[in-house]
């Protein structure tokens, strides 16, 4: 089990009921999965660079990635309906948080001027949406074999009701939001 899992049974479950006073256990927020969405525009006029995010992704969370595709037709990107533009991976469990203590321990001091992740993020129900410029922060990623630099958004999804208690929860975690 993983490091955070256990904090987060251990003592997060705890000061949460503490501080928003639940009734019961389940009442208290968790993180459900962690979407991580990678946009590969010039995959339009490169097929190539598809396989490459693809690979990079794969890296990162240690998982296959799928493959998304266009929902609808843009003559001015050129952009036919179907084509593929993007991977996409779900985390779940364990390697949820595995990925989740690689981001705030290792990932997200690497950003260059880091100042902490905004506070205003949340949309309403609970769920973070953080943007990332470039894959190179991840410690998988060998820089010598990047072709070009991605960013990708990572979107952690919550069971909390507020933005409130989201923002309770992952602060807990560890999350450097800033002052």
């Amino acid at each position: 089990m993983s490091e955070l899992k256990s904090k987060y049974r251990n003592e997060i479950i705890s000061s949460l009921m503490e501080k928003f006073n639940y009734d019961s256990v389940m009442e208290v927020p968790q993180i459900e999965k962690i979407v991580i969405n990678m946009g590969v525009g010039d995959a339009v006029q490169n097929a190539k660079a598809l396989d490459n995010a693809v690979e990079e992704l794969t890296l990162i969370s240690g998982q296959k990635p799928v493959v998304t595709r266009a929902k609808n037709s843009i003559a001015g990107f050129r952009l036919r309906e179907g084509m593929p533009i993007g991977a996409k991976v779900t985390l779940r469990g364990d390697r949820m948080y595995e990925f989740l203590q690689k981001l705030i321990d290792v990932s997200l001091p690497r950003v260059r001027d880091f100042r902490g992740v905004s506070n205003k993020a949340f949309d309403g129900r609970g769920n973070y949406t953080l943007g990332v410029k470039e894959q190179l922060i991840f410690p998988e990623i060998n820089y010598d074999k990047v072709d070009k630099v991605r960013g990708m958004d990572i979107v952690i999804v919550s069971s909390a009701n507020t933005d409130e208690e989201a923002r309770e929860l992952l602060t807990q975690f560890g999350m450097p939001f800033r002052k």
